[in-house]
């Protein structure tokens, strides 16, 4: 099954955001397991998990790994 072109650039971008997550929390933080769950499934309700997840970290811990996925 062939993901939608926009949809595949999502998953790239949380296969990044994930990496970094890995990084900035550790890999057994609820917020990272969530986000590579949701570029596994792919699924709406996995990936609205994952977002509102990354939504609850510190302010500090978000802009780390968004300033991570930039580079």
């Amino acid at each position: 099954m062939t993901r939608p072109v926009k949809l595949a650039a999502d998953i790239e971008a949380m296969q990044r955001l994930g990496r970094a997550l890995t990084f900035v929390c550790g890999a057994d933080h609820p917020a990272t397991i969530a986000v590579q769950k949701a570029v596994v499934s792919g699924t709406a309700e996995d990936i609205k998990t994952a977002r509102g997840l990354f939504t609850q970290l510190k302010p500090g811990h978000q802009r780390a790994a968004l300033a991570m996925m930039a580079t």
